[in-house]
């Protein structure tokens, strides 16, 4: 499956003890690279959120926000005297030390009466929250890196048809160049005798002014030759449908063999290639537009791809 880098995903869990939101925010990079943002007290999900986004994500720089908030039991809690007059004398005792130690505030006082247990922070609830917020918002992460992903492959698989299309002009055409150099070469034989003797044409036979003219035309030939170049380039086109199709799998069969956005870029870069040795060996006006036109349409997948995984 083609999935982009770009995307956002979030899930919230709640509980007795509380809730749990957390946000995962992924943009383009060439490795994966994972940035944590979470409270001090969840700090112990942080191995459990990074090894299930390892199982669903392989490339990407990734965003990981982590909020929460803890159930309001207060109201439930009650001041138990036995609890208030232990404390009043140790505040006593600390105050001969230090006299100026202050009188606990009311919320501490709740926080630490009989409501304490309930206070306290139950680390296993709130990683079993954590956790379930984090395949919520993971698997809503992957059905938006999937869209997009899409999105991006069509929009290649266009291109690489307008390729496929510049291909095949240039291949039809290509006969109609060598013969219109074959005409240009046999004018300019003509002038040329001409020139040096008005009647040039009686010094030559109409088989060598022939095999002149085919012998110039095969040399040229040779020269524009480009059916390497346009071939390699179909291979790539044929290349591209396959990934873009299977997602980089290998068979189609759901095994992975690398990144397609990887794979991918390396095509672009031979394709690049071709298309510039086709304009080095361009003969004909048309031919050096196609391969301008091939470059612009390789540089947009190029740039498409740069956002796949």
């Amino acid at each position: 499956m083609i999935r982009s880098m770009t995307a956002f995903g979030n899930a919230r869990a709640e509980s007795a003890h509380g809730s749990v939101t957390i946000e995962f925010r992924t943009v383009n990079s060439r490795f994966l690279d994972i940035n944590f943002r979470l409270p001090e007290d969840l700090r112990m999900v942080e191995g459990p959120i990074r090894e299930k986004l390892g199982q669903a994500v392989t490339r990407g720089k990734v965003e990981i926000r982590v909020n929460y908030a803890r159930a309001d039991t207060r109201s439930d809690v009650s001041l138990d005297p036995e609890y208030l007059r232990a404390l009043a004398e140790q505040l006593e005792a600390a105050r001969r030390v230090i006299p100026d130690i202050p009188a606990p505030r009311l919320t501490e006082l709740l926080n630490g009466s009989n409501g304490a247990e309930s206070a306290s922070f139950d680390t296993e609830a709130w990683t079993a929250m954590c956790l379930e917020a984090t395949a919520q918002a993971l698997a809503e992460l992957q059905a938006a890196r999937e869209r997009e992903g899409q999105r991006l492959a069509a929009m290649m698989q266009e291109c690489a048809r307008e390729v496929a299309a510049i291909v095949d002009r240039v291949e039809k055409d290509l006969p109609a160049v060598l013969a219109e150099h074959q005409e240009k070469i046999s004018n300019k034989l003509r002038d040329a005798l001409m020139a040096v003797s008005p009647d040039g044409f009686a010094q030559i036979s109409g088989a060598e002014l022939s095999a002149r003219i085919a012998q110039e035309a095969s040399l040229f030939s040779l020269r524009i030759d480009v059916a390497e170049e346009l071939s390699r380039l179909r291979s790539h086109i044929a290349e591209i449908g396959h990934l873009l199709s299977t997602g980089g799998t290998a068979g189609g069969k759901g095994k992975s063999s690398g990144s397609a956005g990887k794979r991918l870029d390396f095509l672009f870069q031979e394709m690049n290639r071709e298309a510039n040795t086709l304009g080095s060996k361009a003969s004909a006006l048309s031919v050096t537009r196609a391969a301008i036109d091939l470059k612009l349409l390789i540089e947009q997948m190029r740039e498409q791809a740069a956002n796949l995984e």
